[in-house]
């Protein structure tokens, strides 16, 4: 058969850039230590590899959620950590207070060292993070959650918005809580309603006080009917309770006044009232509905207690507030301390999440070196033997090329 020069160039050149593709292809699998670079190949494994690398960049998704997670919530529970002291501080005090021998300058230090931390909790209100951000305003990041206003009351500016991050496929954990949540919302050491005990002409000289107010039946309750007054009658001592309207709603009708027994449950519009001590003829206080208040007004109430000092003209009714406000901070200190518990098991919850994300990284990442790695023995072999055959190839055509019939001649 009749070979051209041409044809045996062309032949040629293509044999030895095969051969050289084969060695470059080769050592693209020895540098980069993978067995499959593309679908080209092994169609089939390059299909489940690309599960594998799906899966695993959607955990480093999770962990680095996991550690902005972990960055805002423990940041807030430090903040409750702090909370927490200042408050217990503020009982200490509050305690040290209500001691007959404490004189009118002691009880004004007292208040003015109450004062201080009530600044220094207004200050962990107001806590931002690393980017300046309000870490309890809500989504309002940008907005100073707490300000105070002329009379000393303390509002909230934020929203009730609660940020999430997703740590796993069907898993998200809040990453804040908003500022009313933590501060504003505590719920009322009494229960459903606050009380007022006015000074005069009905002076509470008894000592009597509203020990729980509950609403325990919605369906009865008349929503808008409060303020709810309770009076005794001056002269028979008679207890009776009317609503905004003065109507009568306890003793409820047939039944007719009577003197209020001890430890007697009063109950009316699906409410439920206890009272401690007896009443006095002539007394007289208000319940309004109010089921939360906050830390702030408690702190308030403290120091305005302890500024009224030994001038108190009414006793009874003095110790009566302070053992509302001692409640109330009691229970301001308990609603701090379940926004921290919130916060630790948040916390927990991401180490736990963590160490499985953890564990799922690394049987992942075996099964994707199972199919991707590259067996080196055996690459470096065919390696070679491409090299050998690269070099078979271009010891032919050099030989080859030179040979002409004035050879044998």
């Amino acid at each position: 058969m009749r070979v051209s020069t041409a044809q045996f160039y062309l032949q040629s050149v293509q044999q030895m850039s095969s051969k050289a593709a084969d060695i470059n292809e080769q050592m693209a699998h020895l540098s980069s230590g993978k067995r499959v670079l593309t679908a080209k190949d092994d169609a089939v494994a390059y299909g489940t590899l690309a599960g594998y690398k799906n899966d695993l960049a959607n955990i480093e998704k999770y962990k680095r959620n996991i550690n902005q997670a972990e960055s805002h919530n423990s940041l807030q529970e430090v903040s409750f950590a702090g909370a927490e002291d200042i408050l217990n501080d503020i009982q200490q005090r509050l305690l040290q207070a209500n001691n007959g021998a404490m004189s009118d300058e002691d009880l004004q230090t007292l208040a003015k060292q109450v004062r201080h931390s009530f600044n220094q909790l207004f200050d962990v209100a107001n806590s931002q993070n690393e980017n300046g951000n309000y870490i309890f305003s809500g989504y309002k990041t940008d907005v100073q959650p707490f300000s105070q206003q002329v009379d000393g009351s303390v509002s909230y500016g934020g929203d009730s918005g609660v940020r999430e991050l997703q740590i796993a496929k069907n898993i998200k954990i809040p990453t804040n809580q908003t500022g009313d949540a933590a501060f504003m919302n505590v719920a009322n050491a009494i229960g459903d309603f606050s009380v007022n005990y006015p000074t005069a002409p009905a002076a509470n000289t008894s000592g009597v006080a509203v020990e729980s107010a509950n609403i325990t039946d919605r369906n009865a309750y008349n929503l808008g009917a409060g303020p709810y007054t309770f009076a005794t009658d001056p002269i028979t001592n008679d207890l009776t309770v009317t609503d905004s309207t003065a109507t009568v709603v306890f003793p409820v009708l047939p039944a007719l006044p009577a003197p209020y027994v001890a430890g007697q449950t009063i109950s009316f519009d699906g409410i439920d009232v206890t009272l401690s001590g007896n009443p006095l003829p002539g007394e007289s206080f208000v319940i309004s509905e109010q089921e939360d208040i906050s830390v702030f007004a408690t702190i308030n109430k403290a120091i305005a207690w302890m500024e009224q000092g030994s001038v108190a003209t009414n006793e009874e009714q003095h110790q009566v507030d302070y053992n509302t406000i001692l409640e109330q901070l009691n229970s301001s200190m308990t609603h701090i301390t379940s926004r921290r518990v919130d916060s630790g098991i948040r916390l927990q919850a991401l180490d736990s999440q963590k160490d499985r994300h953890l564990d799922l990284e690394l049987s992942l990442a075996t099964g994707q070196a199972n199919i991707e790695d590259l067996d080196f023995a055996k690459a470096i072999s065919e390696f070679e033997q491409a090299k050998i055959a690269l070099q078979v190839s271009q010891q032919t055509f050099s030989k080859v090329q030179g040979l002409t019939l004035f050879n044998y001649i």
